[in-house]
């Protein structure tokens, strides 16, 4: 007879193996890595990520692994997640929306987009820009009218970036100019901007990894992987690859804004994510540059 309170967590919890394959299993625990030191640095601790967890596991095996011919109960939610039926009916509760960004990422987004899109050298890097609006001349005032639709000072756009390194500003003829940073979007400062941005690639990276292993045809998902070179070495790479890159999703800016404006006439649902990142260390001592 089992007298143990459901309640508690059973003694051979910590003692559970996975059955998945043990490649994944590698792989899993080597990401996990990253997130928590991600999480140490921030003072998030394992009951906070242990709930976090919990409530993310409910959420998808109700949306994602219904019967065709029953209910989700939570009795089934339970034995598919492994988690304490008192916790399911909690859990199950709406969840509110994790995926609104910020009000100066969805705006900058925007803005930053049309810059690139619109106001580019023959290299397809975008040109600084002067600030006042003169004529028909592009300007950085122009710009943001013509994107924010007058709801929005340019003054304030320029300051929200300044603060978050997405431009710099200069100086020529005396005449305020705004050059956009090669990071942008990339927010230097902003915390909620570059958490949004964590969340959201790194979840449709995901996303992506988990349709590649369990259904066809792949979506697109490529890596470049060499060691055993030079800091010079390297160095080069990092640059080529930052050029290259910046180029390529500069280009796809463009046409996805001309392909935005012509299916704006409908209802359309679908969305699109394509990201590139560039990663180096030192193997042997973890530390990353």
């Amino acid at each position: 007879m089992n007298n143990r309170n459901d309640s508690q967590p059973s003694d051979l919890a910590g003692k559970q193996q996975s059955t998945a394959p043990q490649a994944l299993n590698q792989a899993v625990q080597r990401f996990l890595q990253p997130l928590a030191k991600l999480l140490l640095s921030f003072q998030i601790t394992y009951p906070v990520i242990q709930e976090w967890l919990k409530k993310a596991m409910v959420e998808v095996a109700e949306r994602d692994f219904p019967l065709s011919d029953k209910p989700q109960t939570d009795t089934r939610i339970s034995l598919l997640t492994g988690i304490h039926r008192k916790d399911i009916k909690r859990l199950r509760a709406p969840a509110g929306d994790t995926q609104t960004p910020p009000e100066s990422v969805s705006l900058g987004v925007q803005i930053a987009a049309y810059w690139m899109a619109h106001y580019c050298d023959e290299s397809h890097q975008p040109i600084p820009l002067p600030f006042k609006h003169q004529g028909d001349a592009p300007s950085f005032e122009s710009l943001v009218e013509q994107v924010a639709k007058k709801d929005i000072r340019a003054r304030v756009v320029l300051d929200e970036w300044l603060r978050l390194g997405v431009v710099v500003t200069f100086e020529q003829n005396d005449e305020l100019f705004v050059r956009l940073s090669d990071n942008a979007f990339v927010p230097q400062q902003g915390i909620e901007e570059k958490a949004f941005f964590l969340g959201m690639n790194l979840s449709d990276h995901i996303a992506t990894i988990n349709h590649n292993l369990l259904d066809q045809p792949a979506k697109f998902e490529r890596c470049l992987y060499y060691d055993g070179l030079s800091e010079a070495s390297v160095k080069e790479l990092k640059s080529l690859a930052a050029e290259e890159g910046m180029a390529m999703l500069t280009r796809l800016n463009q046409r996805a804004l001309e392909l935005k404006q012509q299916d704006a006439a409908e209802n359309h649902q679908q969305r699109i994510n394509v990201g590139m990142y560039v990663f180096d260390e030192e193997q042997g001592n973890g530390s990353n540059h």
